[in-house]
């Protein structure tokens, strides 16, 4: 459960009154003393029950404490020989550890190892052995040394073990799925055409499921791993592949060096069958991407950036890529979406793309995250998963920052804008600080703070500094910082000391403290030369600071735009704009640059200026979403479509689309832009508003279009294509045709080809093709099979003269067995197509029971609410 003062309290005045309750006689002299007692005496103990309360309350605080761990010892090297069992999904290793203790004389090593049978402990040294007596307790190995040891001395210790990572795991969390550390895939080969992979996740302090440490991320060594791995599969790991030996037994044993010290939680390795590209940045840093054989071709496209990536990243921070090399490797299963170990990148299947859906791909911004943290995280390492936003908030940004660069500003703001609206949403729910020393699971910091609250933060700091500033900033916090754990304060003072700026203020407001500023902005035009600006914050300051609030407005006059900047540091401020004569517009916060709560009124006199004058993309699609929102669309909405479907910026475009779709037909003058429609169907830059254009053509004449859109089921892009094809499926009559398309496109395995054919089976009642239903949902993974489930589900449940019961049993499996919760939860709201069916109802309620997720079994009891009161 997450800390919360509001309940340590409540709990904390329960404890106190069963405290009381447990002493009568105490109890009986109070209520007797009371009786007789004069109102002062009763004042006196109220205030002395007050002053337990609070002593109680801060007794709590400091126990559960979460700051950085003590470094008893410090881990130098680790050299470690290992061998997989794929039968019992076991680690056989045997660790060779190089430490010492890190300041005080120590007796007592005390390494994590999580669920390990020990063989043997002992100390090696000129040639001779000297074991060891330890007591273990599944999490953690203590070890006798055989004399107090001073942080001189350097101890060689061997360990061997067999490690267990199926056992005695977490529930997980929603950032983190599964806690065994390491995972084999498809072990005995039972699921046909799933790979046999082994990897590793070790984020937070998993890494000692697989091998014995101190797995904490204020901890440093290098590594030399022994892989001993069957000759058909390739071995992947941190650092660079130095040599293989071949073993008679059709083994091969790897050896990866890493002799650049990092964190252990950032150790990894991946075992499979993969294929290989290879290339290298303009620095000449060596770069791989792994990729099961038949997605060879979509990986280029998929990971071409990532070369500019490196030089755009090293060139920003003037800070090289600090690693040998630096890998990228898709795996199935994954239980995040990504994961930064130290020169090898892991990432979740859904970047298993081919060649025709890598022309989709949209997968930039969490390459672009998991590299930047090869800096922020690997490089430079937060001390305690308290500072974790010094990981996460900086690959958040990154996003941002290669979005500027390579699509544009108005592309990263809107990225910027959604990941806002992210933590907006989480924070109706919780409010915690972004660096936080009160929680109950490390897991639990992974969350929209860390991440897009985090990324919000720095981008403030970078619009307050000015990018010179920032970025040198950035700089100075890397080489003052490098190779080593850092706290908040590291990452201040690195930017007052480039900017000279006391920084206090910023980092206690944003970094220290919960929440964010609710505003209510008002105008006053009374003197059009001479607006005045009035700004209120409104949010509860019992629990949220009053913000400090560097902000900006940016007034257009003929066009050009004026930059004025401002700082709000009360609660209520009224802002003379001064802005002269012939003032088209003032615009408070443009480009959404300050995480707030905005209140505004804004009439579609105001929207209308804000479409037509704002240089911000974010602020026109604002505009242009207000004024198209309505039932009753605004007098001249018709001119201003037409002008967003020439915007420079797609999403403008797109959601003029969409509105112009949703129009009904009698108001036929908007009808005069089809051409317009009609051209960017077939030419426009962005494949979504291509798909979008469709949809309009379809809408105004669909037999006038058909043969367009029958044409443009082949075009290259699924998103294209798929919607193309999802229109014509609708349309009535043509049953040959569509006949012939089912034939033609019923071997694809893409989701955006195969909803539309599923669609098309069940609306037309086609029996005989219930063997095609059964045969795509086994192929199909990920986010793929959760949209496919709904359509499955949909078509046994109404297709009459199907039989259903392989179709409950596939969906009750699902339910019961997929690692993802949201494919689980997908598959238990199908079987309400035939609750009514026997046994379907018991099944559906023996999924609730043995349902682990906390999220998935509520949604699952709401669904479930009905039949339960029935009985």
């Amino acid at each position: 459960m997450r800390y919360k003062g509001n309940q340590a309290f409540i709990g904390l005045l329960l404890i106190f009154m069963v405290s009381m309750s447990c002493k009568p006689t105490a109890k009986v002299a109070v209520e007797s003393k009371a009786e007789t007692s004069s109102p002062a005496d009763k004042a006196n103990l109220e205030k002395e029950n007050e002053r337990m309360l609070r002593i109680r309350q801060k007794e709590s605080k400091i126990k559960n404490y979460k700051g950085s761990n003590t470094r008893n010892f410090d881990l130098l090297h680790t050299k470690l020989f290992l061998s997989f069992d794929y039968d019992l999904k076991t680690v056989n290793g045997e660790a060779e550890l190089s430490l010492k203790p890190y300041f005080y004389e120590k007796e007592i090593l005390v390494l994590d190892a999580k669920e390990f049978d020990i063989h043997e402990v002992y100390l090696m040294g000129q040639g001779n052995r000297q074991d060891l007596s330890y007591s273990y307790n599944n999490k953690q190995i203590e070890i006798d040394l055989p004399h107090k040891t001073g942080a001189e001395d350097t101890l060689a210790l061997h360990i061997a073990y067999t490690a267990f990572p199926e056992r005695g795991n977490d529930i997980g969390t929603a950032a983190i799925s599964d806690t065994k550390g390491l995972y084999f895939i498809n072990p005995d080969s039972s699921e046909s055409g799933k790979p046999v992979q082994i990897w590793t996740q070790g984020e937070t302090e998993y890494t000692s499921k697989w091998y014995p440490t101190i797995d904490s991320p204020n901890e440093r060594q290098t590594h030399d791993f022994y892989l001993r791995v069957p000759d058909k599969y390739i071995s992947i790991s941190n650092g660079l592949l130095v040599e293989s030996k071949s073993h008679k037994d059709g083994t091969r044993t790897d050896h990866w060096k890493m002799n650049q010290a990092h964190a252990p939680y950032l150790s990894a390795i991946v075992v499979g069958e993969f294929a290989s590209i290879e290339g290298e940045s303009d620095s000449g840093i060596p770069l791989r991407y792994f990729v099961e054989p038949k997605y060879e071709a979509g990986a280029r496209k998929v990971f071409e950036h990532t070369p500019e990536m490196v030089t755009f990243f090293s060139d920003l921070l003037q800070v090289p890529f600090p690693w040998q090399k630096y890998d990228q490797v898709v795996v199935r299963d994954f239980v995040s979406g990504a994961m930064e170990n130290t020169t090898l990148s892991i990432f979740m299947e859904a970047l298993n793309l081919n060649e025709r859906e890598a022309l989709d791909s949209e997968w930039d911004y969490i390459i672009a995250h998991e590299l930047f943290h090869q800096w922020f995280g690997n490089y430079v390492t937060t001390e305690s998963w308290a500072n974790l936003t010094l990981n996460e908030a900086f690959a958040d940004y990154s996003e941002y920052l290669w979005f500027e660069y390579k699509e544009g500003r108005d592309q990263a703001d809107m990225h910027h804008f959604n990941a806002m609206e992210e933590y907006l949403d989480e924070a109706e729910e919780k409010q915690e600080d972004l660096i936080r020393y009160y929680y109950s699971h490390s897991d639990e910091m992974f969350d929209s703070h860390t991440y897009a609250k985090g990324g919000r933060v720095l981008h403030m700091l970078r619009n307050f500094l000015g990018d010179r500033a920032f970025f040198q900033g950035l700089k100075r916090y890397l080489l003052d910082n490098a190779s080593q754990a850092v706290e908040i304060h590291h990452l201040r003072l690195a930017m007052e000391k480039v900017s000279g700026m006391d920084l206090n203020w910023f980092f206690n407001q944003w970094f220290l403290s919960s929440g964010h500023p609710e505003l209510s902005i008002d105008w006053d035009y009374s003197d059009p030369d001479n607006i005045i600006l009035k700004i209120k914050q409104l949010q509860d300051l019992a629990d949220t600071p009053l913000f400090k609030i560097p902000f900006s407005v940016h007034i257009y006059k003929q066009g050009q735009a004026i930059e004025k900047k401002f700082v709000l540091d009360q609660a209520y401020q009224e802002f003379v704009l001064n802005n002269g004569p012939g003032t088209e517009l003032a615009l408070f916060d443009e480009y959404h640059t300050i995480l707030a709560e905005k209140k505004t009124l804004r009439g579609p006199e105001f929207l209308e200026k804000q479409f037509h004058y704002a240089h911000s993309g974010l602020a026109r699609v604002e505009a242009l979403d207000s004024l198209t929102s309505t039932v009753k669309l605004p007098e001249g909405v018709e001119e201003m479509i037409g002008e967003a479907l020439d915007d420079p910026f797609w999403v403008v475009r797109e959601l003029a689309l969409q509105r112009l779709a949703g129009i009904t037909t009698g108001q036929s003058e908007l009808y005069q832009i089809e051409s317009k429609v009609l051209q960017m169907a077939e030419f426009d830059s962005s494949n979504t508003v291509k798909a979008a254009a469709i949809e309009v053509l379809a809408g105004i004449n669909p037999g006038k279009y058909e043969q367009l859109i029958y044409r443009l089921i082949n075009d290259p892009s699924y998103q294209v294509s798929g919607s193309a094809l999802m229109i014509f499926m609708d349309m009535e009559g043509n049953l040959p045709k569509k006949k012939a398309v089912f034939e033609r496109l019923e071997s694809e395995e893409n989701i955006r080809i195969l909803a539309p054919l599923a669609d098309y089976l069940t609306q037309s009642g086609q029996s005989e093709h219930m063997d095609w239903m059964h045969e795509k949902l086994a192929v199909l993974e990920g986010e793929s099979l959760y949209y496919f489930i709904g359509y499955y589900g949909d078509y046994f449940a109404s297709v009459e003269s199907v039989p259903v019961e392989k179709a409950i049993s596939n969906l009750g499996k699902l339910g019961g067995e997929h690692a993802l919760p949201y494919v689980r939860l997908a598959a238990f709201q199908s079987l309400f197509g035939f609750i009514d069916d026997e046994g379907v109802l018991d099944l559906a309620k023996a999924l609730l029971l043995s349902e682990k997720d906390e999220m998935v079994r509520q949604y699952q009891k709401y669904y479930l609410e009905p039949y339960l009161e029935e009985e």
